[in-house]
């Protein structure tokens, strides 16, 4: 059974997300909120968390992970952008957006989109995901989670831990979380392609 964390929403407990991150390094998969309902995490390399996130949502390998980072910073190191791309990230960021973008060197092959070499990225304004990653000093390779047969995130810390406790090693629950998807933009071609409408405001990118 999962380990279940009640989380400030606005100051976490350094003594739980230190705990948490301990999970994470050693190859865990939590779920954790975020700006746009709950999201399935691991740290970036860990394959057996993939298959347990892919399993967990039943995706196949054409579906695009995420990697959640803290600021903009730490994700220019995992991805290519070009002038264009980089003011349009840079003024939308931290938001309510997922950016697909080309993979750098960084992103091991089996993270990323398998014929584009591409990954989605985004920075969340949620105070516990930038508290986590700021401990953790990696972004986490991320999926929101959407249940089969849902088209929803889940919105429950503790609607996760009752019904999927078995397959995950931790819950942060920080209370309810908004159940709208992020805003998908891809700038894999050059130019923004709005490919799903979420949460952000898509208007920017049209």
């Amino acid at each position: 059974m999962s380990r279940y964390y009640d989380v400030h929403p606005v100051d976490p407990q350094p003594r739980v997300l230190a705990q948490v991150v301990d999970l994470l390094r050693n190859d865990g998969l939590i779920a954790y909120p975020t700006d746009t309902g709950y999201a399935l995490g691991i740290r970036l390399g860990n394959r057996d968390g993939l298959d347990r996130i892919r399993e967990i949502r039943r995706l196949d390998n054409r579906h695009h992970f995420a990697l959640v980072c803290k600021d903009f910073a730490q994700m220019g190191k995992y991805v290519h952008l070009d002038n264009i791309a980089f003011r349009a990230v840079k003024a939308a960021t931290p938001g309510s957006y997922t950016f697909i973008l080309p993979a750098s060197p960084e992103v091991p092959k089996a993270f990323m989109h398998p014929k584009k070499r591409t990954v989605g990225v985004r920075i969340p304004d949620h105070r516990v995901v930038s508290a986590l990653l700021g401990e953790l000093g990696e972004p986490l390779l991320s999926s929101t989670l959407i249940l089969p047969g849902e088209r929803t995130p889940m919105t429950q810390g503790w609607e996760i831990h009752d019904e999927l406790g078995q397959k995950l090693d931790a819950v942060l629950d920080a209370g309810e979380a908004s159940s709208e998807s992020t805003t998908i933009v891809d700038f894999s071609s050059g130019v923004a392609e709005v490919i799903r409408y979420g949460a952000g405001d898509a208007s920017r990118f049209e």
